[in-house]
């Protein structure tokens, strides 16, 4: 145990000066990150951070065993290594394997910095500090461990049987992605007016205790009627998609005993509420995979290629630890938004060398091609020498450019700064910016020159005739060489992954990235390419990242029939629901509603005769859709069709991604 902590704090100590740097230069790069603590930890602390969800302390439940269980195995038969995890915190918690090498150590870092970057601007991340009313940082650490001893003292308490508290875990958890992410997080409050029980005259007068001729004689079928009619009712007034939300306000859990529903016990609802604050928690992680990890690959590539963080003996290890991680099969988060987040800059900041050049006399959207030497514009582009190959021109830099940090230019002069590792020191934020001006880099040099005619045309229609140039010379020194970056910032700011792939998922970045959309074929009965067209490997990348890449269930009815039963809905798009799964949701609904629960949804059919047909057509078969309820009563599921009248409502329509915050919350 002693070795350990030698071991560890000697990693600790080698790691001293690449935080501190890393630090430092994620600010002059423009990032803004909450302030971060790295921890040394061994191979299973880090197995169960990960299974915690990042997080040193949660509430007891069998769930966390197994995904430690699961990590572990994946570490060990699989082959994968963990590198690191951070948790959304102010300040963040960043946990370092020891085993991991230097370089693996420094690449985790400039990582990390940037996730806290983007944890502390995102507006999504936001939305769960708004509707906490105590602070505007997360305070995550602590709220988990508040509701990790409360559910132990639950636990603890000799009057509740923990195995029905987890046991009721279980069921929240079922349901724990069935809230509204595009809302802040508010806590709920029991509707005590709402009394399902109420819809029910028998009950009530069951609970008369009257003897059966004074219930004949004075309440006859006619008064039974009429209170039936004056008390049917249908709630909420629209649709409900925080269903947790609605089971915390309106539930009841199902009596065995009394064989009907009952109020929750105090600790149901507490616990009920801590699953649901927690799922809002996480929620704009789920929310910005792409974006983040996309964010975080980005600025970690700049700091150690383009900045040396990685040194010449690290480099092919640190190449390695890239190219396990952008190159793993599959639906690769890392790899998506590491090459969205360079065409976005790219995107930038070619629109402002096309806006300059289209201001420059005799140049125009029509003859933009031919008039236009790119050559020429790639080495006017280009930064100077000096800013290339800082430690090489010390003397000659002048420290009244703004591209130069003055001070620590004179301190590297003086030999109190080591330019030769750290020569971005010597560089402001428009230094940094020249130094990795992305149009002028290898890999790029073709995207300015690749422009279509459309692009010029819609460019130049919203140019005003306000700044022209008598050459090209003249308009390039006006380049505003921050735009990408500057752009990248806004984007980071107010996007999540279903609006920042229908934004920048480009017919462009499709092509030149060779992405495709692939499906399970009915006619062959396996995985097959099913497109290489931009819109269809668009729609296809949004259904998977819409509402977590899960079916979206609203709450439609808490009264459906007048019976006090809960109709849901699932709002479909195209893509079928997993009975099984389906059936499991009813089962645990049930547990927190106390009555019969419906589900609504469409159904694909496909005629045996059709499938033939299309299998000697080389063509898919064309489903029939039907509507489908299912209920589940405390005792079975049901599957019923239903006329399409009750749930045409459900299908979706076209749907304008393309959104912020502000416009989710009017």
């Amino acid at each position: 145990m002693i070795d350990d902590r030698i071991e560890a704090q000697r990693i600790a100590d080698e790691l001293e000066e690449p935080v501190a740097r890393a630090g430092e230069l994620a600010r002059k790069l423009g990032l803004t990150p909450y302030p971060v603590n790295y921890w040394i930890v061994d191979y299973d602390e880090m197995n169960e951070l990960i299974a915690y969800g990042g997080f040193q302390e949660r509430y007891p439940h069998w769930r966390w065993g197994m995904a430690y269980d699961r990590q572990r195995k994946q570490s060990q038969f699989l082959g994968g290594k963990a590198f690191e995890i951070v948790n959304n915190d102010n300040p963040s918690h960043a946990f370092l394997q020891e085993s991991n090498s230097l370089a693996d150590q420094k690449a985790v870092i400039t990582h990390v910095e940037a996730h806290a970057d983007f944890f502390a601007n995102n507006e999504w991340f936001g939305l769960f500090t708004d509707g906490e009313e105590s602070s505007q940082d997360p305070a995550a650490a602590e709220m988990l461990a508040r509701h990790a001893e409360t559910i132990r003292e639950y636990m603890r308490d000799p009057e509740i049987d923990r195995n029905e508290v987890e046991q009721w875990i279980d069921h929240v958890l079922c349901l724990a992605d069935t809230i509204d992410q595009h809302r802040p997080y508010s806590p709920t409050v029991t509707d005590d007016e709402t009394d399902l029980d109420a819809a029910d005259p028998d009950e009530r007068l069951e609970e008369l205790d009257l003897s059966e001729d004074i219930t004949r004689q004075v309440f006859d079928d006619e008064w039974r009627d009429a209170q039936v009619e004056d008390e049917a009712r249908s709630f909420p007034a629209t649709p409900e998609k925080d269903v947790l939300a609605f089971l915390r306000e309106h539930g009841r859990q199902y009596d065995e005993a009394a064989g009907k529903a009952v109020e929750m016990t105090d600790w149901q609802k507490d616990v009920l509420e801590i699953v649901r604050r927690e799922a809002y928690y996480f929620a704009p992680q789920k929310m910005t995979k792409v974006l983040n990890e996309g964010w975080a690959s980005y600025w970690e590539s700049l700091m150690m290629v383009g900045e040396g963080f990685a040194s010449a003996e690290e480099f092919v290890t640190y190449a390695d630890h890239m190219s396990k991680v952008l190159g793993s099969g599959g639906l690769n988060p890392y790899k998506l938004g590491f090459e969205l987040w360079q065409h976005v800059e790219n995107l930038a900041n070619r629109r402002e060398v096309v806006e300059r050049l289209l201001r420059v006399e005799g140049i125009t959207w029509r003859n933009f091609q031919e008039a236009v030497d790119f050559e020429a514009v790639q080495s006017a582009l280009a930064p100077p020498a000096w800013i290339e190959d800082v430690p090489g021109h010390l003397e000659e830099i002048d420290p009244d450019d703004p591209r130069v940090d003055a001070d620590a230019l004179e301190r590297a002069r003086n030999g109190d700064l080591d330019v030769e590792t750290y020569p971005w020191a010597v560089l402001s934020y428009e230094g940094l910016v020249r130094r990795h001006y992305s149009l002028v880099k290898p890999q790029n040099r073709g995207f300015l020159s690749r422009i279509g005619q459309p692009q010029l045309e819609r460019i130049s229609r919203y140019l005003f005739d306000d700044s022209r140039y008598d050459s090209v010379e003249a308009a390039l020194s006006d380049v505003d060489y921050a735009r990408g970056w500057d752009r990248m910032r806004e984007i980071r700011q107010s996007h999540n992954d279903v609006t920042f792939i229908d934004e920048f998922l480009t017919d462009e970045f499709v092509e030149e990235n060779d992405y495709f959309a692939y499906e399970h074929s009915q006619q062959t009965d396996d995985f097959r390419v099913s497109s290489t067209d931009p819109g269809d490997v668009k729609r296809k990348l949004l259904l998977q990242f819409t509402n977590f890449g899960k079916p979206t269930v609203v709450v439609e009815d808490g009264n459906y029939d007048n019976a006090g039963e809960l109709l849901l809905a699932h709002r479909y798009n195209g893509i079928v629901l997993d009975i099984e799964q389906a059936t499991d949701v009813l089962e645990r609904a049930f547990e927190l509603w106390g009555r019969p629960v419906n589900l609504l949804t469409i159904d694909k059919e496909y005629d045996d005769s059709e499938i033939e047909v299309a299998r000697r057509q080389d063509r898919e078969p064309e489903p029939i859709e039907v509507g489908r309820r299912l209920r589940y009563d405390g005792q079975e599921v049901t599957v019923d069709e239903v006329p399409w009248e009750m749930v045409e409502h459900l299908a979706a329509t076209d749907v304008d991604y393309d959104t912020t915050p502000e416009e989710w919350l009017d």
